[in-house]
Parts: C-alpha cells; structure tokens; sequence
C-alpha cells in the first residue's frame, strides 16, 4: 500500500468520548457565534430577529454540516436523515447545505486506515491482495469503501468502518437531539425518546457489518427472480465485523440518469417503487436508508445495482397491514376510510383529526387526485407538493395536533420518501396505481375511480 495517499479530504476520525464530546461543544459554541452574530445584524437593519432566522444561516449550516461530516458515524447519519426525510419541507437554502452531508464525507488519513485494517486482518495484511487501491471509491457516514484485487484475481470492494463509530452511537445521538433541542428546531413538547432508542438500535445494527453481509446475501436471494437487479456477493473470507467484503459491481451514479432518455428514467424509477412495494407487501424485509449513494446504474445492460445494506430490517407484519389498509383505501377514492386508517396505523394522531379535520380532508383530496389522475403519475409535477406543505405546516404550529408515528411506520416512510424524492429529480412517469394494484393483489379499475377524487 503507498503512502502516495489522497490526503485533501483525510481527515483523522475522534475515537473517543471525550475527543467526539469536545467536537461538539465546538459545533454548539461556533452555531451559537454565528447567530449572534447575525442577531445583531439583524437588529441593527431594524428587523426582530427569530431564533429560527439566526439559526439557519448559510454560514451556521456550513459549520455544522463541516463538524458532522468531522465526526462521522452517528453523527452524521443523523444529519443525513434529517436531509433526506425532510424533504420538500425544509428550506430550500437548508435542504441545499444539508444535502451535501450525502455526498462530502471526509475520509480516513493513510496511517488511520493501516491501523484498522491491521487490527482485522493482522499486520500482514497487504500480502493477501494483489492490489489494495489506498484512495476511497466512496466516504460515507459510517465507513469508507476500496477497491481491491485478491491473490486469485477476484474484484473486490472493501467497506471499512471508521473507528470509534459503534463505541460512540449512544453518546453521538443523545447531543445531536440536544443540538436540535437548543436550537429551536425540535418542539419541547415533543417526546422523542422512542424514536432516539430506535435510531441507537437501527445505527448499532449498521455499525454491524457481518449482520450487514447476512442482510446482503438474503437480498441476493430474494431478488435471484429479478434480473434487472443486481446484488454483489458476500466475500466471507476478509468479512469481520468491522469490516466488510464483497464482489466489486460496476455501475454509475444513478443521479447521472437525470440526462437519460425518458423512458430509462421511467424504466429505472419504476424497478426501485416495484422494489418497495415487494419489500412492503412480499419480502416482509426493507432496506430502510433511501440514501442515492446506494443505488447504481448500468448503462450497458440497464441493470440496477444495489448497495448498502446495513438498515435492511424486518417490517412489523401490523405496519404493513397498515399501509395496504391506507393504500387500499385511497385506490377505492374513500376519503373517511383513508383518515381511519392513517390514525389506526398512527400516520397522524386523533387530537390532529379532531382539530384540523377540515384541513386534513383537503390535504387528502390532493392526494386522492393525484392518486387517481389517469395515465402514469408524472414525478416532475411539483404543483401538489405547495398544497400540501401549506396545510400541513398550518397543522404542525399547533402544538396540540403534534404527534410522532410509530418507528416501524416511519423508516418504512422514509424509504417511500426517499425513493419519491429519486424520482422527481429523475423527473420519472410512472405509472403507480398499476403496479400498486398489482402488488396488493386488487383488480385493475381502470379509470373509472378517478371521479372518486373528490369524494
């Protein structure tokens, strides 16, 4: 291995306690600076200054996004989900910043990555491999990947976990809640301890690669009747639990297909939502982190190549039956049924029904619109979202309506979200009622439910 080493991003990993306690306090220290000092800008242009307005600055985001991207693990997989489950809901300048906590992770310096590698696979590790390319391929929140070649010509893409990361999860979740508690962006009255322990569960099973690779060769074989999808194979033989090896599988980023003809857009969004619903509906089993990094494209054969699966979990069988209560619902175009069964599966409480029924009716005739407007459901179409983002925020100022769902309904919503969000950047036209019906085993209607949207 060279010592010839991309050094730009390397950036050596805090490892303990008090070393990942001290980066925080330097995050909270240099947010609070910048809104005071926009504070008094503010006053001395003549505004009243909000919390929420000195609070999202370009400049406090850049910091806090460069101090979670410093931390890694925990950390910054949180910013991460924060980024991606917010979705059209955030500010556009903060989705902006956020966003690049997907794609502009630091990597581990030379002598870090060594001592990692050494402690899995003894000092002597280098005479395994033919080659061992020392620059990542790809940085993320919890690892790094290489590329390498084994002593028998085998391709391999080597995941890495940063050091420190599973000793820390605890610790790193309870100060990013208390980061988000100061600030103002996460209501006092709010309980969010069930939701925390999950997040410490779920980050602890992904801190966890051997359950990861046991997650992996289970995808490859519930997807062995999918040849438009790709799965690269465990390699048992340099798998530890911090590390992780398995078949390199070329591929690009699948956001390069926002060039790509329509229908290889339309094609491609239509395998990754029947994915979800087989997860949903057949598998019993999903891979929760919609994150674009774990999705690759391949011109040459048009085959999806999935990645990452370290947030593969098994779906409560009353969350599923939930969500086909919900989607059964809205195809039939019952507006009443479509509220019972959102409160039943705990998508929204029943104080926020009593308060702001009116408003959640609009809210789902929108929906009910879209869902039953003939022909493919075109991604691009933004309009919808407007409306929605209205009533919902004028709900969500009341603190009485405020609610958290179920874990188990949200990482299965996080990953409908997620995979909505890939195909309005694709700008993809699929059509989903179809494939929904088919899924959920329903008769075809036509279009005849579509003058029951507006029920």
């Amino acid at each position: 291995m060279s010592d010839d080493y991309y050094a730009s991003r390397g950036r050596q990993v805090p490892r303990g306690r008090l070393s990942r306690f001290g980066q925080f306090g330097r995050l909270a220290g240099g947010v609070a600076g910048g809104m005071m000092a926009e504070g008094v800008r503010r006053l001395a242009a003549g505004e009243r200054p909000r919390m929420r307005d000195m609070l999202l600055t370009p400049g406090n985001m850049g910091t806090m996004v460069d101090r979670l991207s410093h931390l890694r693990g925990a950390a910054m997989k949180l910013g991460q989900m924060i980024s991606m489950d917010a979705g059209d809901m955030l500010p556009a300048e903060l989705t902006q910043i956020m966003g690049r906590l997907r794609e502009d992770a630091h990597h581990m310096p030379p002598a870090q990555l060594k001592q990692v590698l050494a402690q899995h696979w003894g000092k002597d590790w280098r005479t395994r491999f033919e080659h061992f390319e020392p620059h990542p391929m790809a940085a993320a929140s919890i690892g790094q990947v290489h590329r390498a070649i084994s002593r028998d010509g085998r391709e391999l893409a080597i995941k890495v976990q940063y050091p420190g990361v599973r000793e820390s999860i605890d610790a790193d979740v309870d100060n990013v809640a208390t980061l988000l508690r100061i600030s103002g962006l996460l209501p006092r009255e709010l309980e969010i301890a069930p939701l925390l322990a999950e997040a410490k569960r779920q980050l602890a099973e992904e801190a966890d690669y051997e359950r990861e690779g046991a997650q992996m060769v289970l995808f490859g074989e519930l997807l062995a009747d999918a040849p438009d999808m790709v799965v690269p194979q465990l390699e048992r033989e340099f798998t530890t639990d911090r590390v992780l090896a398995m078949s390199f599988v070329a591929g690009q980023p699948v956001e390069t297909l926002e060039s790509a003809p329509q229908a290889v857009r339309d094609k491609t969004m239509a395998l990754l939502i029947d994915l979800v619903l087989r997860e949903l509906f057949e598998f019993g089993v999903m891979q929760t982190d919609p994150n674009f990094a774990n999705y690759r494209y391949q011109p040459d054969t048009g085959r999806l190549v999935l990645l990452d699966f370290g947030a593969a979990r098994t779906v409560n069988p009353a969350t599923v039956q939930g969500y086909r209560r919900l989607l059964q619902a809205g195809l039939a175009g019952q507006r009443d049924e479509i509220r019972e069964a959102a409160v039943a599966a705990g998508f929204v409480s029943s104080a926020a029904v009593a308060r702001h029924g009116t408003r959640i009716n609009r809210m789902t005739d929108v929906i009910l619109g879209e869902l039953n407007r003939p022909g493919p459901f075109d991604f691009a179409d933004r309009r919808f979202v407007g409306a929605l983002r209205e009533e919902g925020m004028d709900i969500a100022a009341d603190k009485e309506s405020w609610h958290l769902p179920p874990v188990d309904v949200l990482f299965v919503l996080r990953k409908i979200s997620g995979t909505a969000l890939l195909a309005a950047r694709l700008k993809a036209r699929v059509d989903v009622r179809s494939m929904v019906e088919q899924r959920l085993n329903l008769p075809s209607s036509g279009l005849g439910l579509a003058r029951n949207a507006s029920i």
